[in-house]
C-alpha cells in the first residue's frame, strides 16, 4: 500500500471502528443527496450526477476541479464519487506529496484496472502547491483516464494550475456554507448514530455560538461541537452548555489563508473600510490580518499606499503617520506593533478623505501615455553647460525669487498640456487651503489678477 495515502484500506478500518474517527469523519456524508449546501452543483443532469452515474446521459468528466474556502466539502465530495461510483479512494496532499507519490498513485491505479477492472479516483488536495513540473506529471494519467482526479484548490486556479491541466478538466466553484446549511449539519450530528447518537443536548444559543465560531466551516463546526460534547460527558451533564462550549473551544481558528485569494481579499476589505471611513470595519479586518499571523509589514505598507490614494492633502499628516507606522513596525514587530498599527488605522479611517492626488497624476499619466509631451519651453531648459545660450535654452527664464509675491508669470508646461488642470482639489479638510490657493497661483501664473 502506497505509504502516507489514505486508501480504501484507511476507509475500511473506519468503518469497523468508527469510534476512532472524528466526528467530521463519521459525519462525512455517504451519497450527494446527503451533501450539505451546493445544491447549484447537484441539481438533476449535472457534470456531478452524471460523474456519479446519477440521471443517466452521457459519461461525466474524468478529470475535476472544485475550487472554494476550506471546510466546504471538497474532500467530502472526491469521498462519495468514490463511493458512488464504487472505485478505490486515494487522497494525496500537495503539501506533502511529489512527483514520485503521484506517479506511485498512477502505477497503482493501472494495475488495479488491468487486474481487476478496479477503478481509482485521486483526490489531490491543495493542488495550487503543486509546481509546473508536477502538475503536468498529472496529464497523461488524465488524458487516459488511467484515474478519475478529483482536485482541490483554495485559490484562482486560472492562476495557479497549468493551462493544459485546467483545459481537460471541468471546474466547479463551491460556494461557502450559510448557518442554514451548518445549523441542519449540527443538528444531524447530534441525533446520527455515527454522530453523537443522542447522548448530549445541544441548546440554541451554544448553536448559534457554534455557528459564529464556524465561520462557514463544516469541518471546524463539527469539531467544536465534539470538543463540547467531550466535556459536557465528562462533567456529567446532559447538553452543551454555552459555558461548556466556551471552556472547550478557548477561540475560533481564523478564517484566512496569508497565501491565498484571502489574503488579498481581506487586505482590500481593509483599504476599503478605510476609504468608507468605517473605523470598525477597518479594525475588524486589521484583526483578522494580525491573528492570521500576516506580515505587519505588509499591513503597513497598504496603510502608506492607502494614505496618498485615498486622503491625500485632505490630512496632510496621515502619509507620516502611515510612514512613522512602518518604521515602528520594522523596529518593533509583533505582538507589540498591533498597537501601531491599529494607531494608524484609526487615524487614516477617520481623516477626511480626498483622492484628487490620485486622479492627477493618472490623468497626467494617461497623457503622457497617449503622446502629449511635447518639448520642454525654452526657457525652462538647463543652461549651465558650454553652448546652451547659444541653442536659446534658459533665454528669457524669470527667477520667482525675484518677483514680489514669488510667483512668475510664464509657462511652465510644454505646449501639448499647456492649460490643463489636473489636480482639482476638494474641499474636504485641509484641502480646502489648496482649493483656494491653487487658483490664485493658476491665475498668477498666467498674468492675471486672482479675485479677492
Amino acid at each position: 500500500m502506497e505509504p502516507d495515502l489514505f486508501t480504501a484500506a484507511a476507509e475500511d478500518r473506519q468503518e469497523k471502528d468508527p469510534s476512532s474517527s472524528p466526528l467530521a469523519v463519521r459525519m462525512r456524508p455517504r451519497t450527494l443527496d446527503e451533501v450539505v449546501g451546493q445544491q447549484h452543483l447537484l441539481k438533476p443532469g449535472s457534470p456531478l450526477r452524471r460523474l456519479v452515474g446519477d440521471g443517466g446521459g452521457p459519461a461525466g468528466p474524468s478529470s475535476v476541479f472544485l475550487w472554494g474556502p476550506p471546510g466546504i466539502g471538497k474532500t467530502t465530495l472526491a469521498y462519495v464519487v468514490s463511493k458512488a461510483t464504487n472505485k478505490r479512494f486515494v487522497e494525496l496532499s500537495a503539501i506533502t506529496a511529489g512527483v514520485k507519490e503521484v506517479r506511485a498513485v498512477i502505477d497503482g491505479a493501472r494495475r488495479a484496472m488491468g487486474g481487476h477492472g478496479k477503478e481509482t479516483v485521486l483526490f489531490l488536495d491543495e493542488i495550487h502547491r503543486f509546481s509546473k513540473a508536477q502538475q503536468d506529471s498529472l496529464l497523461p494519467a488524465v488524458e487516459n483516464r488511467w484515474v478519475t482526479l478529483i482536485a482541490a484548490t483554495t485559490e484562482n486556479p486560472y492562476f495557479s494550475i497549468i493551462s493544459p491541466l485546467l483545459s481537460r478538466s471541468l471546474l466547479l466553484t463551491l460556494e461557502p456554507l450559510t448557518d442554514d446549511d451548518l445549523r441542519g449539519l449540527l443538528r444531524r450530528a447530534v441525533t446520527d448514530e455515527r454522530g453523537l447518537g443522542g447522548a448530549v443536548a445541544l441548546p440554541e444559543e451554544a448553536e448559534e455560538h457554534l455557528l459564529r465560531i464556524a465561520g462557514g466551516d463544516a469541518r471546524r463546526a463539527l469539531t467544536a461541537l465534539e470538543a463540547g460534547a467531550g466535556s459536557a460527558l465528562a462533567k456529567g451533564e446532559q447538553e452543551v452548555t454555552l459555558q461548556t462550549l466556551e471552556e472547550s473551544v478557548d477561540r475560533a481558528a481564523v478564517k484566512y489563508d496569508r497565501d491565498g485569494d484571502q489574503h488579498y481579499d481581506v487586505a482590500s476589505a481593509l483599504i476599503k473600510s478605510i476609504r468608507g471611513s468605517d473605523v470598525d470595519a477597518a479594525l475588524h479586518y486589521l484583526a483578522r490580518m494580525i491573528e492570521a499571523g500576516e506580515d505587519p509589514r505588509f499591513i503597513a505598507r497598504r496603510l502608506m499606499i492607502s494614505a496618498s490614494e485615498d486622503i491625500g492633502l485632505a490630512d496632510p499628516t496621515a502619509l507620516p503617520t502611515a510612514v512613522a507606522a512602518a518604521q515602528a513596525v520594522a523596529m518593533i514587530g509583533f505582538p507589540e506593533a498591533a498597537l501601531t498599527l491599529s494607531h494608524a488605522t484609526i487615524a487614516l479611517a477617520l481623516a477626511p478623505k480626498s483622492n484628487a492626488a490620485t486622479i492627477a497624476i493618472q490623468q497626467a499619466q494617461a497623457d503622457v501615455r497617449g503622446g502629449l509631451a511635447g518639448p520642454v519651453p525654452p526657457h525652462l531648459r538647463d543652461g549651465h553647460y558650454k553652448g546652451a545660450a547659444k541653442l536659446g535654452h534658459a533665454q528669457g527664464y524669470v527667477y520667482p525669487h525675484d518677483v514680489p509675491g514669488g510667483i512668475a508669470a510664464q509657462q511652465y508646461a510644454p505646449d501639448t498640456i499647456d492649460g490643463k488642470r489636473y489636480y482639482q482639489p476638494t474641499r474636504y479638510g485641509a484641502e480646502a487651503r489648496y482649493a483656494d490657493v491653487v487658483e490664485r497661483v493658476r491665475a498668477r501664473l498666467k498674468g492675471e489678477q486672482p479675485e479677492g
